[in-house]
């Protein structure tokens, strides 16, 4: 550890990970994932279930902790700090000013049933950043005009659709203005009709520059929106690339298999 902690300080991308594992009881999710995710980079990950993708960012926002290996978000060690020659798990307090830094949509909205969209959108902001109600409420008002959302600030969850709900979940997300978003199968849980309307919003925060990396099934928004594709299957990255190779051209007869299975 004390190796990676030292190669990680010459270079500094978003995300930074080296030979991360995770097992839960004899089930290996990550066998050594090595993977840089550079600053307004928009990366997406496929793979069949159980291959470790959901897991994986669960570790770089700190839902699950490693077995092995190490993570730096913007250059910081995720989880640890260096004592000497020593490195000293952190505080639940640390962490979570760590977890700052990434924003993260699940596949289940998590909504707060009893607030509104907007009080959805500001509660972060104001409880834990401390931000000025009025400021939140002005700044929450914009993020939900930016996900098409404007006339559904005062609607409480029941009163949306599926898709307007994980919009107002990506709004959540980024009134914490982290530098990373992550995006654990965002339309997994929706209706057909609805993907598309979550799929355009994360379309423009891309061509934002917003740095993203994005779990999907969507074949045809990685084709579009990455920059690079990564494939991963049995906690490991088999192949990672660029759209047109990963999907139009892989090399590895696993990729191969995968892609062409989903898009039969």
């Amino acid at each position: 550890m004390a190796e990676l902690v030292t190669e990680a300080n010459a270079m500094s991308p978003t995300v930074r990970a080296r030979e991360v594992r995770k097992s839960f009881g004899s089930f290996e999710a990550l066998r050594g994932i090595d993977l840089d995710i550079n600053l307004g980079e928009v990366v997406c990950v496929i793979g069949p279930s159980g291959s470790g993708k959901s897991t994986f960012l669960r570790c770089i926002n700190q839902l699950e902790t490693i077995d092995g290996g190490a993570i730096w978000i913007n250059g910081e060690l995720v989880g640890y700090r260096r004592a000497g020659d020593r490195l000293l798990e952190l505080s639940e307090r640390e962490i979570a000013r760590q977890r700052l830094a990434t924003g993260m949509v699940f596949q289940r909205f998590n909504l707060f049933p009893h607030k509104t969209a907007l009080q959805n959108v500001t509660e972060g902001p104001v409880q834990v950043l401390k931000t000025d109600k009025r400021k939140a409420e002005s700044y929450g008002r914009e993020l939900l005009g930016r996900v098409g959302l404007s006339h559904k600030c005062d609607a409480y969850p029941v009163e949306l659709s599926g898709g307007q709900q994980q919009r107002v979940a990506i709004a959540r997300a980024l009134a914490m203005k982290p530098t990373l978003m992550l995006f654990d199968e965002p339309t997994s849980a929706l209706d057909p009709e609805l993907v598309g309307e979550v799929l355009s919003v994360m379309r423009d925060l891309a061509a934002s520059g917003t740095t993203m990396v994005v779990v999907t099934h969507e074949l045809g928004f990685a084709r579009e929106v990455a920059n690079r594709v990564v494939f991963m299957d049995g906690g490991l990255i088999i192949e990672s690339g660029p759209p047109a190779q990963i999907l139009g051209n892989p090399t590895q007869a696993r990729t191969q298999d995968f892609i062409s299975a989903v898009l039969s």
